[in-house]
């Protein structure tokens, strides 16, 4: 008697357990086989495999040894996928070789060398396209479905190429495929498109849908036998006949509507053909605003995707309930049915279907996460699924519907799950329980305190600093976080590998800490990183380390001794903040202490009383009030008006002139600017003329300087164009004159004002001539104006002017003065020079514009509604920018094409002549009666001025 569990070995039988072994014995044996073994294409050479297809010629062997051919082809799609390309000639000669392919009736031969056609069509010389041609042509009339089918693909995709190739005109010959040839491919098409054979008939389908590319004209032709395809009993041919019916009919919204609505009564039997018809149908039902169920094309396209949960196919039913989910305007109760059939497929088998749920759910859970919670029970088996993709769609949604009561236990789940999965899952994780952190401030301690265990796990870059993102987040949302979360950072940076975080960290440790209960406990964590970091770490750190100084006296001696040691460091950087500090800082003693070897802590100076703040210290814990870029232009503009104006001038940024932000010029203005600076010169470099003329340089510095005005046309005798230099208490307008007469010497030219308005604005105090001016030469005449009393600086002003000068006569050989001496005046009418208020507007920003705003005086605002003539948004809102010659902030002057027809709200901002700021908030809404209704508010610190600039608006 034996034992049911036991086997006999009788000696020549195999039991069980030494089965298994055996087979586990060959597969390894294989596997290690197939490592090992070299690649049959490993070291092919073109030239070798080129003279081998010459047996292509050889009618016997093509009809005797077809699986050699093949081979052949094989390899010959080797090469031309691995890049090496083959000449014109050598192209050529393959071609003429598989045309003799045609001969066998192979059916595998006949495939590959469809295959062949249809991947080297492309790349190679179209003339040599017509070489197949008519042998594909010939199999598109074969008795041999398979051939038919195959045959019309590779040649739609041929006069695919044909067609753009004449759309781009890159072929010149007249060897190629004709007008004719075309006509009767199309023929053939259309006709196979009703064939009986389905795969005929799909193939034909295709082909249109490839056609539609190059010749849609030629495609919509065909709708009646698309339509008549559409009701074959071929699932497949169904599918094809409704896409390429689809891409007919796109752009006729009614013709698709009317198509989708005889469709869904039921003459559909595919699946795929269902899904595609369900796609369609989401994407017309998305064009309707508002709730789907309020029209009858919204219910009725609600009532088939309903329907559309009990077919037969797992597919038709997901298409189905992710279309109900995404409808717009649909309630919890409306998408019921598509959620309980998700539900149903979480706990399917098949890993496809459970994945396809989750990224379903995951998707509703954003926007309806009530509607999910029910799945909850199902999601919470899927964490420990074998698919890591489903488990962590499962975590991320869990993490979108819990419960606040639900986070430790969830908390607890993931803490093993993310051990297992990629980076780009946890990354996926962390940015769910940063949102759930949002949703339930409460949670913050366990939430803030999981992600900072894995901080000091194992993961990548972008793992990790998703993790600090996220944190860094939660501390501008949460404050009760600031204090633990900045520990947690600090404690990350003493073992961090990358130095981007590191130095993000610092940043933030610096801004934050000092501000923080017990700030000292930071600097323990900031100074390891200047003795144990990189060069870029160490850097961060001594920033860092200066912010602590700076914001708390009590501790700046002790940190000065601390940044005392970074005067020796091998880095420069290094060197040059720590002595930069430490000037700013009070202790004079650090020339002493970077040139001679002293001790630092023998060296300590004295910082003042605990309590002293020095003025300089602001420079280590605010911002700059002016961008880098804009300081190195102030700054070069300050030597230039320091060196011609005022030698003694005090260098501070209330002294410092105003620069605008630059933006690229139009067309016009650059072309205007290229004739007075020819050398590129940037604008503010405008007044450099001025600041060389001693009288003009006396009235002060320069506050903006216009583009220049042309006053004449650029084909006269004079050409003459005004640049207008703005300043405190003055208008200085900068005539460029050029002579494009050759006889003529141009002497005492200047330039004749008068004010068309009978009360004066402006008042001419001087004005400097141009003492001679030869031909082809420019010289420059200027003009000194001043607001008359009882005007206000920046009120606008119009005057007529006049070109006045005395003509001499030379010899336009060698410039010699011929007849008179004196010459004869004349005058030369210009264009009319206007003085706007947006002359006076330079283009700024001023970085936070809403918290500006509220900073502003609400009673030094004014008010004013307004109606344009425009009909397009985007027209209206730059005619509004220019009119008030302001700055948009805050992408305000982009419009959103989804928010056309909704009142838009535009920011401005800009700083106006003695440096005052000043701010528009502007709504714009297109009305089809009124045109452009613009309502403007205006702050300033002054009122007058604010009324000034909204009166710009004409």
């Amino acid at each position: 008697m034996m034992n049911s569990g036991e086997t006999v070995d009788d000696g020549g039988g195999l039991t069980l357990s030494s089965m298994v072994k055996e087979i586990q014995g060959l597969k390894d044996k294989f596997k290690r086989e197939d490592a090992d073994s070299p690649s049959p294409f490993a070291d092919l050479e073109k030239a070798t495999v080129l003279q081998e297809c010459r047996v292509f010629s050889d009618s016997k062997v093509v009809t005797d040894s077809p699986r050699k051919c093949s081979q052949l082809i094989t390899k010959l799609l080797h090469i031309v996928t691995q890049g090496d390309a083959m000449s014109s000639s050598e192209v050529t000669e393959v071609f003429f070789g598989v045309t003799k392919l045609f001969q066998s009736s192979d059916a595998s031969l006949r495939r590959m060398v469809y295959f062949f056609i249809k991947e080297v069509a492309e790349t190679c010389n179209p003339d040599d396209v017509i070489i197949v041609t008519s042998s594909l042509t010939k199999d598109m009339n074969s008795k041999e479905d398979l051939f038919r089918a195959n045959s019309i693909r590779v040649l739609a995709k041929m006069c695919v190429i044909e067609i753009l190739l004449r759309c781009f005109d890159f072929i010149k010959v007249c060897t190629r495929i004709d007008a004719t040839m075309l006509g009767a491919i199309e023929r053939y098409v259309k006709q196979a498109i009703v064939d009986k054979n389905c795969m005929v008939a799909s193939s034909a389908l295709v082909a249109g849908a490839h056609l539609m590319k190059g010749s849609p004209d030629v495609v919509r032709r065909w709708v009646n036998e698309v339509q008549e395809a559409l009701h074959s009993p071929s699932e497949m041919v169904q599918f094809h006949a409704l896409s390429l019916l689809y891409d007919i009919k796109q752009h006729d919204r009614l013709a698709i509507s009317k198509m989708v609505a005889q469709l869904t009564r039921g003459t559909i039997s595919s699946p795929l053909a269902t899904c595609l018809l369900i796609r369609y149908i989401t994407t017309i039902v998305r064009g309707s605003d508002g709730n789907v169920l309020s029209s009858a094309t919204g219910r009725a396209a609600y009532q088939f995707l309903e329907l559309s949960l009990r077919h037969r196919s797992e597919a038709v039913i997901y298409e189905a309930a992710k279309a109900l989910c995404s409808l717009p305007g649909t309630e919890d109760r409306d998408i019921g049915p598509a959620i309980a059939v998700l539900q149903l497929f979480l706990s399917s088998p098949k890993p496809t279907l459970r994945l396809a749920a989750m990224r379903a759910l995951s998707s509703v859970a954003i926007f309806k996460p009530a509607a999910v919670i029910k799945c909850n029970d199902d999601m919470e088996s899927l964490i420990a699924d074998g698919n890591r993709s489903i488990a962590t769609f499962a975590i991320t949604t869990l993490l979108k519907t819990g419960s606040e009561s639900s986070v430790d236990r969830l908390m607890k789940q993931i803490s093993s799950f993310m051990n297992e999965i990629a980076d780009e899952f946890k990354i996926v994780v962390v940015t769910a329980i940063r949102e759930l952190c949002l949703k339930y401030p409460l949670k913050h301690r366990v939430l803030v305190g999981f992600l900072a265990n894995f901080l000091r796990e194992e993961g990548g870059f972008d793992f990790k600093k998703s993790i600090v993102d996220a944190i860094v987040a939660l501390m501008c949302a949460i404050p009760e976080t600031k204090e633990s979360s900045l520990f947690h950072l600090c404690e990350f940076i003493e073992d961090c590998e990358f130095t981007a975080l590191s130095t993000q960290i610092l940043h933030l440790v610096g801004i934050l800490g000092p501000t923080t209960v017990a700030p000292a406990r930071y600097i323990r964590f900031v100074y390891n990183r200047v003795i144990l970091e990189n060069a870029t770490v160490r850097a961060a750190a001594v920033t860092a380390l200066t912010k602590f100084a700076a914001q708390l006296p009590a501790l700046r001696v002790s940190v000065s001794v601390l940044l005392r040691r970074s005067l020796r460091d091998e880095d420069d950087e290094v060197r040059d903040r720590a002595t930069f500090a430490l000037r700013l800082l009070g202790d004079y003693s650090v020339v002493s202490l970077a040139e001679n070897d002293i001790d630092a802590e023998t060296a300590l100076s004295p910082l003042g009383n605990e309590g002293d703040t020095l003025p300089e210290i602001r420079l280590l814990v605010e911002p700059l009030p002016v961008p880098f870029t804009r300081l190195a232009r102030s700054l070069k503009k300050f030597e230039m008006a320091q060196d011609q104006e005022n030698a003694d001038l005090v260098l501070n940024f209330e002294t410092l002139p105003h620069v605008e932000d630059h933006s690229p010029p139009t067309q016009l203005q650059a072309t205007a600017q290229s004739s007075v600076c020819p050398n590129g010169a940037l604008l503010d470099d405008s007044a450099v003329e001025l600041y060389k003329i001693p009288e003009l340089a006396a009235l002060g510095t320069v506050f903006r300087s216009t583009l220049p005005l042309e006053l004449t046309e650029s084909e006269t005798e004079y050409v003459v164009s005004c640049v207008k230099h703005v300043m405190d208490e003055h208008i200085v307008l900068e005539f460029a004159i050029t002579n494009t007469i050759a006889d003529q010497l141009l002497v005492d030219t200047s330039v004749k004002l008068e004010p068309v308005e009978p009360i004066e604005t402006y008042s001419i105090v001087s004005s400097v001539g141009a003492p001679s001016l030869h031909c082809g030469a420019t010289a420059r005449s200027w003009i000194v104006l001043r607001c008359c009393p009882g005007s206000r600086m920046g009120a606008a002003a119009h005057f007529m002017a006049e070109l006045k000068f005395r003509v001499v006569e030379v010899d336009p050989g060698t410039g010699e003065i011929e007849g008179d001496e004196e010459g004869f005046h004349e005058e030369y009418p210009l264009e009319d020079v206007e003085i706007s208020t947006t002359d006076f507007m330079a283009k700024a920003s001023i970085g936070e514009f809403r918290q500006v705003w509220e900073s502003i005086d609400k009673t030094q605002e004014v008010l004013q509604k307004f109606s344009l003539q425009f009909k397009d948004m985007k027209v209206a809102i730059a005619a509004v920018i220019a009119c008030l010659g302001m700055r948009p902030e805050d992408h305000t002057n982009d419009v959103d094409d989804a928010s056309l027809g909704k009142p838009h709200m535009l920011h401005l901002s800009g700083t106006f002549a003695g440096n005052i700021c000043i701010l528009v908030r502007a709504q714009l809404h297109i009305e089809e009666r009124l045109g452009c209704i613009l309502k403007i508010a205006v702050r300033s610190s002054d009122i007058e001025i604010s009324q000034l600039i909204a009166d710009c608006i004409k």
